[in-house]
Parts: structure tokens; C-alpha cells; sequence
């Protein structure tokens, strides 16, 4: 048997009860109970994957030393290097230099 529910009284943005009737409204929700639930589950996992990373960094730190400033700006350089552009272009580039040149006609 499922737990009962209880009842709670909130104040919310009305731009986000405006979403969540939308969502009811296009059969995405089933309810504005609902549509709130949903987002509070989702709500409530991301914290516990917050709070994980911070234990896994605390562990980390704790056997290897802090992680610096210096060691993260590397780490993000690296990481955009390796990053495949999925829209736009890196930094510094030109629409012509991401052509790639075209073969000679025979």
C-alpha cells in the first residue's frame, strides 16, 4: 500500500503554475499534485548526487590533498580541448577555418 500523501500549502512563482498547468494541459502531468511532486523528486535526487560528489571530493582531497585553482583551470583546458563542438565554434575560430578544403576536380 502506498503511503498516504499529506497535504501542504505553498506559495509558488505564477509563471511556474502557469508551466504546470501547460504540462496538465498537454497531458505531460496528470495533476498540478502531480507535475509538484515530480519536480520535488527530482529536486530531491539531484541533492543526493550534490551531496555525493561532495563526499567523493572530500574523500579525494583527503588522500591526495586539496584540489587547487591552478589544477582546475588545467583540468577545464583539457577538458575543452577534448569537448566536441556540437553548435557554434571554440574560441577564436572562423567560420572559414573550420571548412574543410575541397578535392580537386579530376
Amino acid at each position: 500500500m502506498t503511503p498516504k500523501k499529506q497535504r501542504m500549502t505553498v506559495t509558488v512563482d505564477p509563471e511556474l503554475v502557469e508551466a504546470a498547468n501547460r504540462a496538465v494541459d498537454d497531458g505531460e502531468a496528470e495533476s498540478l499534485s502531480g507535475w509538484v511532486s515530480a519536480a520535488l523528486v527530482d529536486r530531491v535526487a539531484k541533492d543526493r548526487k550534490l551531496a555525493d560528489l561532495r563526499e567523493a571530493v572530500a574523500a579525494y582531497e583527503a588522500e591526495f590533498g586539496e584540489i587547487t585553482p591552478e589544477e582546475l583551470a588545467a583540468q577545464d583546458r583539457n577538458d575543452r580541448k577534448g569537448a566536441m563542438i556540437v553548435r557554434g565554434r571554440r574560441q577564436g575560430e572562423t567560420q572559414r577555418s573550420r571548412r574543410t578544403p575541397k578535392a580537386a576536380s579530376a
